[in-house]
C-alpha cells in the first residue's frame, strides 16, 4: 500500500488507517452498541495485515477499552503499527463525560493511556475537542511538555478551528489536525484544508462515511432499529428527510464503484482523499469483513466525471 508523508512529522502514513472509535463498546454515552472484543482484535489484525500502518483511538472511546484492546491486537505484531490516541474529554466514577485542557488533567491522561496502551511513548497524541476553548493555551503548552520529555513523540489536535489552530501555533508547531470530513460534511474546504496545506499540517479526516450512514450497508429498516446505546439513532443524517436522500446517494456510489469491484463505502472514502490536503481517511471496523470491505478506497481514484457526477447530486440534495 502506498504510503504518504505526514505534516511535518517523520511519518509516512497509509491513505487508510484503523479507527477504533465503533469497538471501544456500547456502555458509554457515544458508543455504538454492543461489541465482540474478539472480533475487534481480528478487525484490528486483518488491517495491519493488509498494509495499514496505523490505528487511530481515543482514552474516551469505551472509557478506556478501546486503547485497551488496541494494545491487546498489537502485541504480538512484529511489525507494529503507529498508534494515535487523544486528550481532553474525561470521566468520573460513575461514567459521566467532561471536557478539561487542564495541564495536571492532560499528564494524567497521558499516563493513563501510556499504561492501557502498554507503550513507552504515544506516536501521535492529540487534544480531542478544543474545549473548554478558555484552556487552549495552557492545554497546548502542557503537550508541548510532554513531547519535550519523549512521553509523545508528536502532538496534534482534532475538532480545530483555523481561528484556534492560529492561538497555539506560537506556543508549539501543531503537527496533525483530526476534523470530520466526508462528501455531507465538506465545509472544512472552505478555510480549515487550505491553512493545513499552507502551514503544512498533516490531515487525517474522520467519518469519511459518516459514521456508516455511506458504508454500503445502511438500510432504512437498520436505521429504525438502533440499540438504544447506538448514539446514532439520535442523529439526524439517520432520520427522515435526509435518510431518503442519503440512501439514494449510497445507491449512486454503488453504481460508480461497481465497475471497478468497489463499494460505495471505499467510493465515499476515495472522495475526501482526493483533496490534497488530506493525508489520511481514519475507517472503522468492527470485525474482519467490515476491514475487507474498506480497504480498497486507499488505492481507488475517482475520475473528474465520476466527481462531478456526485457534486451534482449532493447540490440537490435538502439541506
Amino acid at each position: 500500500m502506498q504510503k504518504k508523508q505526514f505534516g511535518n512529522t517523520d511519518m509516512q502514513i497509509t491513505p487508510v488507517g484503523f479507527g477504533s472509535w465503533a469497538i471501544g463498546g456500547g456502555d458509554w454515552a457515544f458508543g455504538w452498541g454492543a461489541q465482540d472484543d474478539g472480533d475487534a482484535i481480528a478487525a484490528i489484525e486483518r488491517a495491519v495485515e493488509l498494509g495499514i500502518n496505523w490505528i487511530d483511538t481515543a482514552a474516551v472511546y469505551g472509557l478506556g477499552h478501546s486503547e485497551e484492546l488496541v494494545a491487546k491486537a498489537v502485541a504480538g505484531m512484529k511489525n507494529k503499527p503507529w498508534i494515535f490516541t487523544k486528550c481532553s474529554l474525561v470521566w468520573d466514577a460513575r461514567r459521566q463525560m467532561g471536557n478539561s485542557l487542564k495541564a495536571d488533567s492532560i499528564r494524567r491522561e497521558c499516563e493513563a493511556s501510556l499504561k492501557r496502551l502498554r507503550v513507552d511513548a504515544i506516536d501521535l497524541y492529540q487534544i480531542h475537542w478544543p474545549n473548554p476553548e478558555a484552556d487552549l493555551e495552557e492545554g497546548w503548552q502542557e503537550m508541548a511538555r510532554l513531547k519535550e520529555e519523549g512521553l509523545v513523540r508528536h502532538i496534534g489536535v482534532s475538532n480545530f478551528s483555523v481561528d484556534q489552530l492560529r492561538r497555539i501555533i506560537p506556543i508549539a508547531p501543531v503537527a496533525t489536525l483530526q476534523p470530520p470530513y466526508s462528501m455531507l460534511r465538506p465545509a472544512i474546504e472552505q478555510t480549515l484544508l487550505p491553512f493545513c496545506m499552507e502551514q503544512n499540517i498533516g490531515v487525517i479526516v474522520y467519518s469519511p462515511m459518516l459514521s456508516g450512514m455511506l458504508s454500503g450497508a445502511m438500510t432504512r429498516e437498520r436505521a429504525a432499529n438502533f440499540s438504544a446505546d447506538d448514539w446514532r439513532r439520535n442523529n439526524k443524517e439517520f432520520q427522515e428527510p435526509r435518510l431518503s436522500a442519503n440512501l439514494k446517494l449510497v445507491e449512486l456510489l454503488k453504481r460508480i464503484g461497481s465497475p471497478h469491484g468497489h463499494s460505495a463505502g471505499e467510493v465515499a472514502i476515495a472522495w475526501t482523499l482526493r483533496h490534497p490536503a488530506v493525508t489520511g481517511a481514519i475507517v472503522g471496523g468492527r470485525n474482519a469483513a467490515q476491514v475487507d470491505g474498506i480497504v480498497g478506497a486507499a488505492e481507488f481514484r475517482l475520475s473528474a466525471e465520476d466527481i462531478g457526477v456526485i457534486e451534482r447530486f449532493l447540490a440537490g440534495m435538502p439541506k
